[in-house]
């Protein structure tokens, strides 16, 4: 898959605004103050549904290249969080450049930055100064910790804020270390989900009050709402705390995973007795094993003549003998083959952009659906188009770059 790379120095471009998607969030204008994690994905979303969204870069990441995840600086193409948004980029160390947000932010629905508690306050583009000028702003905030509380002021990441929830504890096999899943948990669904929902929620309550207010995603929260049904089961003593021995943690052979002969692995979810009953037909084994799904004492036992099974075949012939059966047992395909899937190609769910296939907007509207509204653009590519666009004058835009407000 080859990337283009954006040119060290960012050039006018308005592809973004020629595909503006009219989906279910058309009409709304947001600001986003670019960071990491949680607060970029949850910007694509809005996007991918309609809303135009403005990102707001630092003028250092003008003609730089992003190259790491840890990286603040300029967009790439393969960077797909950050698809979909026109950039500006806006110094708000200067005083300038603080007033063009306040400007921006009387045009706009909502605004979300991930900082640090206290730090758009410094800046000078906080709740209260924002709500100055607009009091209808929806001010969303994207933080591991929340804005309160001991740990607020302390630096994390994803998997600190799912280690504190006790989730973390709970993934992995049994005797085996914590599984790290990805940053999914913490960054998009406990964080950039949470705060995605938390802004349309805020949004349309300010339709009848006509104020706005503060969204707080703290992902410690998000997480632990995720994990609802786990807290709940273990205190009705239904879920233990050794790992990899409960039935959805991988305890339980009916929902597990299993090694074929080539290498390669299987997903058994076979959790309803019609379905443990079709998985048993395909695998050859004794109907009457249907009788051990739910001893626990058993299951050691069962695991082992699964994972003979299918250690006998490829994952392909696996995959063939599954096909069409309520067995609820399927391949597990690598990010590459992902993509060449066949019910993934039915429902165009990657789809190309800028020569990147990445997924396609979700969830799916019938009569408004969403769409990508361009790709990653480079820091400061759309900073005089966007400006005027949202009323700024040229020669204003021209000052403010000879004061170095903006770039």
């Amino acid at each position: 898959m080859t990337l283009r790379e954006p040119s060290a120095q960012p050039t006018e471009t308005d592809s973004t605004t020629e595909t503006r998607a009219m989906g279910p969030l058309h009409g709304l204008k947001i600001i986003e103050l670019a960071g990491l994690g949680p607060g970029p994905w949850c910007a694509m979303l809005l996007s991918d549904l309609g809303a135009e969204v403005l990102r707001i870069d630092r003028p250092s990441a003008v003609g730089s290249l992003r190259t790491d995840l840890g990286a603040s600086n300029g967009r790439q193409p393969a960077f797909v969080n950050d698809r979909g948004r026109r950039s500006v980029a806006i110094d708000l160390k200067h005083p300038d450049g603080v007033e063009t947000v306040l400007r921006l932010v009387e045009q706009a629905d909502a605004l979300l930055e991930g900082n640090r508690p206290g730090v758009t306050e410094r800046l000078g583009v906080g709740p209260d100064a924002c709500f100055a000028r607009n009091p209808r702003l929806v001010y969303g905030r994207a933080t591991g910790w929340g804005q309160d509380g001991p740990l607020s002021q302390t630096a994390g990441h994803d998997l600190n804020y799912l280690s504190l929830s006790g989730l973390l504890a709970a993934m992995g096999p049994a005797g085996g270390a914590p599984a790290i899943p990805l940053n999914l948990l913490g960054d998009y669904a406990g964080g950039g989900l949470m705060l995605a929902m938390g802004l349309v929620s805020a949004l349309w309550e300010a339709r009848g009050s006509g104020r706005g207010q503060v969204v707080d995603a703290a992902m410690v929260d998000g997480i632990a709402l995720l994990g609802s049904v786990f807290y709940g089961q273990r205190q009705a003593g239904m879920h233990g705390l050794e790992r990899g021995t409960n039935m959805l943690d991988g305890g339980a052979p009916f929902y597990s995973v299993y090694q074929t002969a080539d290498g390669g692995w299987m997903a058994v979810g076979a959790i309803e007795p019609a379905f443990f009953a079709a998985l048993l037909g395909v695998l050859g084994l004794e109907p009457e094993l249907a009788e051990s799904q739910w001893d626990r004492a058993r299951w050691p036992q069962l695991r082992s003549r699964l994972s003979a099974v299918f250690g006998t075949r490829t994952r392909s012939d696996w995959e063939s003998s599954f096909a069409g059966t309520d067995a609820c047992v399927t391949p597990v395909l690598d990010l590459d083959e992902a993509l060449r899937h066949d019910h993934a190609l039915a429902r165009n769910s990657f789809i190309p952009v800028d020569g990147v296939l990445q997924p396609a907007p979700a969830p799916r509207f019938s009569r408004t659906p969403g769409a990508v509204q361009g790709p990653s653009v480079p820091a400061g590519t759309n900073t005089t188009r966007a400006l005027i666009d949202w009323g700024f004058a040229p020669p204003e835009i021209d000052a403010l770059r000879a004061a170095g407000a903006v770039i």
